[in-house]
């Protein structure tokens, strides 16, 4: 395999602990009047894969540098180094790490290490991971997707082994993992037992931050550390890299931007300034690429070879207000005019076979939020209104400019399913038939079906829902969704898992020519 091209990590490395001096005297140093050398906390996680790198993430117990040492090689024989960021509390000491100059296609091993920065000697123990870079060719290639993680109240339960359906997305050995949204529910305190409907009790591990509502910097930053808490999760996000989406539990259930929350629990009302401490948070304690140019972009394309792009939705940030949804026009909708053209624009030029866009919200299953609507449609059957003209406008695109082989994937509903939209079955008709695939929960409360619109012509082709609304983890309503396309053929295959990883559905596409 030979060693990596050092002169490309020696650059960034210069670059990125570029003007970064060594702590001294400052409002850090009495972070580190305390002996012995530093210490990683929550592991190590990547993402945001290209053909030529990833972001790689870490925290550790108190000020100092990031190192990261990576190889072809799953032994280190032949490695280089790239300085990282000095992590600070300014960002809860957390880091992250772009690595540029890899091979493409290839297993890339890394280890990260935080160092004093005043004493060189002293440098924590190494914590290992793993990810794949992009392909430049066709080959095979898989990912995974689900979302919602610790809902309603269930956390990490020691009883069943922690977050267990982990180990069960790992054993399909996915090229990534596309975390959907609701990382963490910052609005769901987790107490250390929860009485079930039939009396039993399930038990959770807890934390001071989850203890109320987030509502502090600190609290928001707390629900990622609560989650890191599981030895399931911190060697899945060890060894399978990761692109992460947001949704409303980040910060509020369905939260829209300019809302006043009427809820007891919260002493800060303001949506605005919550979403934000949720937003730091977010990139504080995921592996995703920071875009300061464009005020911290959680949309996105991410390219994996020829045979597949993702678009990655923002479906909360840039909304409207949740409301009937009954208006003749909506320019801003539920992504916004400016993510909307970007979507239009970026599928009309990918290139790839295959363009899944991963929406943190269904099409057509209404999703209330009491007498309002909080998702895409409300229900009428009818003509597109409301925020259904803005999807309406970007499935015309995508027939009007020739788009082919798109496929929508979602969570949000808290059970799986997997919806056929037929423009010859829809009030709407101006699109090409297409498919969207639901799957969630990872951790939480199970609930579903949702009632279907038909205004854009969706058929329930499989479906697997709780006997009851908010059933817990211990009975299994649990699931993920699986993508694999062969890189021969071309053919997508979907695969709706359970929390074992038992296959409940599947269906295969064969590739349509532009």
């Amino acid at each position: 395999m030979g060693t990596l091209d050092r002169r490309s990590f020696l650059s960034y490395g210069l670059a990125a602990g570029g003007g970064a001096a060594l702590l001294g005297t400052g409002p850090y140093a009495a972070a580190l009047v305390r002996s012995g050398r530093p210490r990683l906390t929550h592991g190590v996680q990547s993402g945001d894969m290209s053909a030529d790198g990833a972001v790689v993430w870490t925290r550790a117990d108190r000020p100092s540098r990031m190192l990261v040492d990576v190889s072809t090689r799953p032994d280190f024989r032949h490695f280089s180094t790239v300085r990282g960021p000095l992590l600070t509390p300014d960002t809860d000491l957390t880091g992250k790490v772009r690595l540029n100059g890899l091979p493409a296609g290839r297993p890339i091993h890394y280890r990260v290490r935080a160092a004093d920065p005043h004493d060189a000697s002293l440098v924590s123990a190494p914590v290992s991971g793993t990810f794949g870079t992009a392909p430049r060719t066709r080959r095979d290639v898989s990912f995974v997707w689900s979302g919602d993680l610790a809902g309603q109240g269930f956390g990490i339960n020691p009883d069943i082994g922690g977050y267990r359906i982990f180990k069960a997305i790992q054993a399909t050995d996915p090229d990534f993992f596309l975390c959907n949204g609701d990382h963490w529910y910052a609005d769901d305190p987790i107490e250390p037992s929860v009485t079930l409907p039939d009396g039993r009790i399930y038990r959770n591990l807890t934390s001071p931050e989850k203890a109320k509502v987030a509502e502090t910097l600190a609290e928001y930053r707390g629900q990622h550390k609560y989650n890191l808490m599981d030895d399931n999760l911190r060697a899945f996000a060890a060894a399978v890299p990761q692109i992460n989406q947001w949704d409303d539990h980040e910060t509020h259930n369905n939260w829209y931007p300019g809302e006043i929350l009427d809820d007891a629990n919260y002493t800060e009302k303001r949506t605005d300034v919550l979403s934000a401490r949720a937003r730091q948070a977010f990139f504080e304690y995921v592996p995703i690429t920071q875009r300061p140019h464009d005020d911290g972009r959680i949309y996105r394309r991410i390219p994996y070879g020829p045979l597949l792009d993702v678009f990655v939705l923002d479906m909360r940030t840039y909304r409207d207000a949740n409301g009937p949804d009954d208006q003749t026009t909506d320019d801003q909708g539920i992504m916004g005019a400016r993510q909307a053209e970007w979507l239009k624009r970026s599928l009309a030029e990918s290139r790839a076979t295959w363009k899944v866009v991963a929406a943190d919200m269904p099409l057509s299953l209404v999703v209330p939020d009491a007498d309002r609507i909080e998702a895409v449609s409300q229900g009428d059957n009818g003509a597109p209104l409301g925020r259904e003209l803005q999807i309406a406008d970007v499935l015309s695109s995508i027939k009007k400019n020739r788009v082919r082989n798109v496929v929508w994937i979602t969570t949000d509903v808290h059970y799986t399913a997997a919806h056929y939209y037929d423009p010859a079955k829809a009030a709407f008709k101006d699109f090409d038939p297409f498919w969207e695939f639901v799957s969630g929960p990872l951790n939480a409360g199970a609930f579903g079906p949702n009632t279907l619109d038909l205004t854009f012509g969706p058929t329930v082709k499989f479906q697997s829902v709780p006997p009851q609304a908010n059933t817990s983890p211990l009975e299994g309503y649990q699931f993920f969704g699986e993508i694999a396309i062969n890189g021969e053929s071309g053919e997508l295959t979907t695969n709706l898992h359970d929390y074992t990883g038992k296959v409940l559905w599947k269906v295969t596409l064969p590739p349509k020519r532009p």
